[in-house]
């Protein structure tokens, strides 16, 4: 599933291309809104909530999609032939003059009144890039059950909007803690959140989810995708394993050296090289 700040980069590129401008050409190709003529209708804006995408229309209209793991938009100029994959897997088409977005494989198309967007999105947590981003609020939703593993509490968007697995195991590195250790085991959950949202902040225009700060391939993350080779850290193998139950499971990787607290078993793991002792002041 992608990343807050993923779905905030392609809502910026539909918004460029759409808002501002009439709809030329609108298919919603899902039963429920096939018939929808949204034709002639001025896109306001497409703006992005966690990881949903609300492309609000004029009229009191939100087109609500939700990407998960397998839908994308793309943006083609006009008259440039659609590639992103065969016709269909088209779920909904919006044109301008300027241009065409095209969502394939979306498993959310809603149409909805813009009024009861708090239907779909209300329930989720403060928005780690939006306008309305409250930490203390964050905090206090992580707390409000300290006894879950740190890894589902942040995935947990009714906590806050927007970490995916990516970062919610990188956020884990740097707090020093393994993905099993208990929200409220973390001594500073403040200064996690505002990690969170420095992370995503830095990534929401370019892609890669760099969290090192070095945007070099096999450089970008510290464990995430890192299974069995050295933490950029203490040259200690990155483990993996699966937490949390199916079919809410999920792959997760830390370094046993750099990250205390509860893990499972893994085959194969060794100690560090070298004098390298645990990074502090995280």
């Amino acid at each position: 599933m992608p990343e807050g700040d993923s779905v905030y980069r392609e809502a910026a590129r539909l918004h460029e291309t759409l808002a501002g401008r009439p709809l030329t050409h609108a298919e919603l190709r899902v039963p429920a809104h096939a018939t929808a003529d949204l034709a002639g209708r001025r896109v306001l804006e497409v703006r992005p909530r966690g990881k949903h995408m609300l492309t609000r229309l004029e009229g009191g209209l939100t087109l609500h999609t939700h990407l998960r793991m397998e839908g994308r938009w793309e943006v083609y100029r006009p008259g440039e032939r659609w590639t992103g994959g065969p016709a269909h897997q088209i779920r909904a088409v919006l044109g301008t003059e300027n241009g065409t977005a095209v969502g394939y494989r979306l498993p959310v198309v809603d149409l909805l009144r813009t009024a009861d967007e708090p239907r779909v999105v209300g329930r989720l947590g403060p928005d780690l890039l939006g306008p309305d981003w409250d930490p203390v609020e964050a905090v206090r939703r992580l707390l409000a059950r300290p006894a879950r593993p740190i890894v589902e509490a942040l995935l947990d968007q009714r906590n806050l909007a927007g970490i995916g697995n990516v970062y919610a195991n990188e956020l884990c590195f740097v707090a020093g803690l393994t993905p099993w250790t208990e929200i409220g085991e973390l001594p500073h959950p403040d200064r996690l959140v505002e990690r969170a949202r420095q992370m995503l902040d830095a990534n929401k225009l370019r892609p890669g989810h760099v969290t090192t700060g070095d945007t070099r391939p096999g450089y970008r993350h510290w464990v995430y995708g890192r299974a069995g080779r050295p933490c950029p850290r203490c040259v200690t193998p990155v483990l993996t394993a699966r937490q949390g139950e199916p079919p809410y499971d999920r792959v997760v990787f830390w370094c046993p050296f750099c990250q205390r607290g509860p893990a499972p078993q893994v085959t194969g793991a060794r100690p560090a090289r070298g004098g390298a002792g645990r990074p502090s002041g995280r």
